[in-house]
């Protein structure tokens, strides 16, 4: 049973009644796939869950698709059993999706599945592991002993700073080009042209500003950093073969969170780098604007979301009660 393709069944009307020239239709069908197809990530995620639901349905012989509200109440019945709700649901919007696209009456809504998923819901619980966030001292410790001798210990610096006081995502991080740098006296302004919240190209701007403390200043690192790149027209992190060699091939955003485990150790992960930065600026006084203005964020409910703060007796109102 071969796995469908989360791209539909449906195409694009065709446009050759109007008499286009063969170069227009082209790009209208062009830019009708790319319409329906959605971010590349996106679309590799849902194929890897549309993979999952058809070989259950295959060992279990159902019929994946469409899929009915009976089969698919078996399948998260199933899912339940091992996976954490997020995931649960990840795997429902693939299959979602694809009946959405294919103008199908999505299962999701049918009321005996509700039922079957609050169920889930309320036995499981919907609290997700998250990343956990850098206290500001740790942070200081580990880049005031770093090593920057060599071109790999350099970059490996400049790429944790930047990624922590831009709070930036991993993703975005390695997509960065040193022409996607603007070095000013009161610090840097850093352009992003794409990012999972920004997927049409919207001008996007983060703030980097000078540390008093040069070893933990992440404009003078990466100035140092870039100052030995051969080219200034590429990509900014990019590998350091053996022999300390620096290449011309732009870093993956699996090595970001390599990085992040190695220098902070295994419980941490590339997500830490944004959450520290949201929770340290949030326990030193910023507000969720100001903290949305660097993350792009696009509400205050995911500031909270994204804010580590597990001590109760941190941040909180209680103490300023007056009392």
């Amino acid at each position: 049973m071969e796995t469908p393709s989360i791209l539909p069944i449906i195409s694009i009307p065709s446009t050759q009644s109007l008499g286009l020239s063969v170069d227009l239709t082209k790009k209208i069908q062009e830019y009708g796939r790319l319409g329906l197809q959605g971010a590349v990530n996106t679309q590799r995620a849902y194929q890897a869950d549309l993979r999952d639901f058809n070989v259950w349905c295959k060992t279990n012989e159902q019929i994946p698709f469409p899929v009915s509200p009976e089969t698919l109440a078996a399948y998260v019945t199933h899912l339940a059993a091992a996976c954490k709700w997020a995931t649960i649901n990840r795997r429902l919007a693939a299959i979602s999706k694809w009946h959405q696209l294919n103008e199908l009456e999505t299962p999701t809504q049918n009321r005996m599945f509700r039922i079957v998923m609050e169920g889930i819901k309320r036995t499981k619980g919907i609290r997700q592991k998250q990343a956990p966030a850098f206290k500001i001292n740790e942070l200081k410790k580990v880049f005031r002993e770093f090593d920057v001798g060599s071109n790999r210990k350099l970059r490996d610096k400049a790429l944790l700073l930047l990624g922590f006081t831009g709070a930036f995502r991993r993703s975005e991080l390695v997509a960065l080009n040193v022409d996607d740098l603007t070095f000013t006296e009161e610090g840097l302004i850093v352009s992003i042209a794409k990012s999972k919240t920004n997927q049409y190209g919207d001008y996007e701007e983060k703030a980097i500003f000078y540390s008093p403390e040069s070893v933990l200043c992440p404009i003078r690192t990466l100035q140092a950093w870039i100052g030995r790149l051969e080219s200034k027209n590429s990509p900014l992190f990019v590998r350091v073969r053996k022999g300390d060699k620096i290449t011309s091939s732009r870093l993956s955003d699996t090595t970001v969170n390599d990085l992040v485990k190695a220098y902070f150790g295994t419980n941490y992960s590339a997500h830490s780098l944004r959450a520290s930065f949201i929770t340290i600026a949030k326990i030193n006084g910023a507000d969720d604007s100001e903290i949305m203005r660097q993350s792009k964020h696009k509400t205050p409910a995911m500031i909270q979301r994204y804010t580590r703060i597990e001590d109760v007796k941190i941040h909180n109102a209680a103490m300023k009660l007056g009392l």
